[in-house]
């Protein structure tokens, strides 16, 4: 997956998909994907802010929509995808470091600050962690308090101990 830097765009434009886990908000800036939402989502932006609606046949959303259904199927575990991931140079870092976390694995937020060469910084990692525009693409279900205990997820902890069962194989959809 390659990553773009921005501060913002107006031009935006969003669609809707299904998913085993709800609606699937999928946002494109610029023509690279921004955002990826879930219904009732912690620090979804407001609707408006998505740009027009279009269909989910419009790029950038055909490859999107592809791998996210062979996702979905068991069948790809790593994603192949631009996307603009928009925030502060240190929450850009994390989202960077989250693509890194293997499919079917999790790391605490501890070793992902380590991993940045802020090992003081679990608290500021959980925090950005929390504001990742593209769930699921970019794992933020794959950070877990350090007691392995499902600390802290935007699309809610139900989801994110979903997300993780089906990536183990404990969970078909």
């Amino acid at each position: 997956m390659s990553t773009t830097n921005s501060n913002s765009s107006n031009n935006k434009r969003h669609t809707v998909v299904d998913s085993p886990y709800g609606p699937l908000t999928l946002v494109a800036t610029d023509g690279f994907l921004s955002g990826l939402y879930m219904s009732g989502q912690r620090h979804r932006p407001a609707e408006e802010s998505f740009g027009e609606r279009v269909a989910a046949g419009e790029d950038p959303f055909p490859e999107v929509v592809r791998q996210l259904t062979a996702y979905f199927a068991g069948a790809l575990t790593e994603f192949d995808l631009p996307v603009r991931l928009e925030g502060t140079d240190f929450q850009r870092s994390v989202w960077e470091q989250l693509v890194r976390i293997p499919y079917g694995q999790t790391w605490s937020y501890g070793e992902l600050a380590a991993r940045l060469g802020k090992p003081n910084a679990s608290r500021a990692v959980g925090l950005a962690n929390g504001k990742n525009p593209v769930g699921i693409i970019v794992p933020c279900h794959r950070v877990i308090g350090s007691s392995g205990s499902m600390t802290g997820y935007g699309g809610g902890i139900d989801r994110k101990v979903r997300l993780l069962a089906f990536e183990s194989g404990a969970e078909q959809l």
